[in-house]
């Protein structure tokens, strides 16, 4: 036990701190791991002499744990939250609303689940976690939690405003992608059938606006049958009227940054500059003008050209050996699939007995087959009612090889700003996002199901989501030795035989990966295992002894592992 005395206004004040002693390195420190300052005196020497070793009585009989509540993970996640500065953002005065949201983003990290949920998770006799007790929201029902969900929404535009401040600046480079959630509720007006609704329940999209190091910055929130390159035109606009910044590189893939939104919406922006990629049938029309041969990958696997149909830009043609491999692959047993099935279908036609006849029946059955391999383009077929026959249409497969492994590159972007591989490089940066979206949708937030009615609550359970990832991506970076991450990166990006050949990891992450430890010695962990351990680090509520004796708070002594995180993130372990 340690005392300290203070002197104020001629008043002398006692602090009684419990501490810990405790040898690291060769070295002894201290940790304090409660205070009963607040306690009667004979009950603070009762507690000096049970340290010394005397004995007074049972330790059950001086102090009962009334609640044990997890508790390391919702300290480390809050300390993030307050080093980013993430509650100002939400606004700048303290109020209830601020509190809840900050309650349910810090919840969405450390236990995902529904509103309803939450709630019970809140609750003093059902509380999941110290959460709620340090936050101050044990009382708040799932009508408190919609309410802040309200609040959130009215404010998304003002916060988007100050994270872009923030994150982004004149002559920025942004990322920019979009995604899908399926919605399970019973009615919505965001919820439609779109290309990927492959669940058989409609779908919600959004797309995320993150900067260069994928970082999220703003998210739009749209109809499911509604397709990214609207929400990009949604975040153009953002970016110039509510951001203010005039010159940017957006970044996004094909079905993002489309021909037409660069016509319509990008150049009118004048100071907007972009990086995509081009899809498929301009790539074969490239090939058609000659414009891309087999010489150019003779001594490099990236090529700069320029086209006509694309004037003031530059395309970087990249062929990816191991790319290419894999498509031929993956042709040859779709045609195999496709010959397995055709050929039962001809020993129908064919057959004496019970024979598949008709052109239109044998039509369907052919059909049924070329629409599940999508194989149509590479066959030649003779149907007749009595009669079919079929064969590789070996020069439209040839024609469609000659292309494998190929992606062009396209750019408005000056040689003088960025290299051809820069550029290339740029490009590949959108897999950021698609971490995010992975982090989002499955890993570790889990922004579906989605069971709001609302519109509005819609997209305060996403931006809710996004907000959450925001202190997941500052938590990883600065987790990162303890983490499956290269932290040597950029170094790696020079093991690349160039940068259209696939990533390879650092040495010093190889030897991460193989031996499961970090360089120190520390078991190597997935964020989502990282945040259970910190979790058994428990705030304890303590009861002395005695009658009217007043509760305290204790903690359980952190393990090694559990200091060092608290160490990467900055934070101080707070009881």
């Amino acid at each position: 036990m340690a005392t300290t005395t203070r002197k104020v206004k001629g008043k002398t004040y006692q602090t009684f701190l419990l501490r810990r002693n405790y040898r690291e390195g060769g070295k002894v420190k201290h940790e304090t791991v409660g205070n009963i300052s607040h306690l009667p005196p004979q009950l603070i020497e009762l507690i000096r002499r049970g340290l010394r070793g005397e004995t007074i009585a049972p330790a059950s009989e001086l102090f009962e744990i009334k609640r044990s509540l997890p508790h390391g993970h919702v300290s480390a996640v809050l300390g993030t939250i307050a080093n980013t500065g993430l509650e100002e953002m939400l606004a700048s005065r303290p109020s209830r609303e601020r509190t809840l949201v900050t309650a349910m983003i810090a919840e969405r990290l450390i236990n995902p689940d529904s509103k309803l949920a939450t709630a019970r998770h809140f609750a003093g006799d059902t509380a999941a976690s110290s959460l709620s007790a340090i936050l101050g929201v044990e009382e708040a029902d799932a009508d408190d939690l919609y309410g802040a969900m309200d609040w959130l929404y009215n404010r998304k535009d003002a916060i988007e405003t100050k994270l872009a401040a923030k994150h982004l600046s004149e002559g920025a480079l942004i990322l920019y992608d979009g995604s899908s959630s399926y919605y399970t509720g019973t009615t919505c007006p965001l919820a439609k059938f779109g290309k990927d609704s492959h669940t058989g329940f409609p779908q919600i999209n959004y797309g995320l606006l993150c900067n260069k190091e994928g970082c999220p910055v703003a998210v739009e929130i749209m109809e499911g049958n509604i397709g990214d390159a609207k929400a990009l035109g949604r975040h153009i606009e953002k970016v110039r009227s509510r951001f203010g910044l005039r010159r940017v590189i957006l970044v996004g893939d094909r079905g993002s940054i489309t021909s037409a939104r660069i016509s319509k919406e990008i150049k009118p922006a004048q100071g907007m500059d972009w990086i995509t990629a081009l899809r498929a049938p301009a790539i074969q029309e490239l090939a058609a003008q000659g414009l891309i041969q087999p010489s150019l990958f003779d001594e490099r696997d990236m090529a700069e050209i320029k086209s006509p149909d694309y004037p003031g830009e530059r395309l970087m043609v990249c062929r990816n050996p191991f790319l290419a491999q894999e498509r031929t692959r993956k042709r040859e047993d779709l045609l195999r699939a496709t010959e397995k099935e055709l050929a039962k279908i001809a020993a129908a036609v064919g057959r004496s007995s019970r024979r598949l006849k008709g052109s239109a029946a044998i039509g369907m059955r052919i059909g049924k087959v070329i629409g599940h391999y999508k194989m149509k383009k590479h066959f030649i077929l003779s149907i007749t009612d009595d009669s079919f026959s079929y064969q590789r249409d070996n020069r439209a497969i040839e024609a469609e090889a000659a292309l494998d492994g190929i992606y062009v590159i396209r750019t408005s972007v000056g040689a003088e700003v960025l290299s051809g591989e820069e550029t290339v490089a740029r490009y590949k940066d959108l897999a950021f996002v698609e971490r995010a979206f992975r982090c989002l949708k499955t890993v570790d937030l889990h922004v579906r199901p989605i069971y709001h009615r609302l519109p509005e609550r819609v997209t305060a359970h996403i931006f809710l989501c996004v907000l959450a990832y925001y202190i997941e991506w500052h938590m990883r970076r600065a987790l990162a030795p303890l983490l499956f991450e290269d932290e040597e990166k950029e170094y790696a990006r020079t093991l690349r035989a160039s940068v259209v050949a696939p990533a390879v990891r650092s040495p010093a992450a190889e030897e991460k990966a193989w031996k499961r430890k970090t360089a120190e010695g520390m078991p190597v962990h997935s964020f989502r295992t990282l945040l259970q351990d910190l979790a058994t680090l428990a705030r304890n509520r303590v009861s002395p002894g005695g009658a009217g004796a007043a509760e305290f708070f204790m903690l359980t002594s952190p393990t090694p592992l559990q200091k060092r995180m608290f160490e990467l993130l900055g934070v101080k372990l707070a009881v």
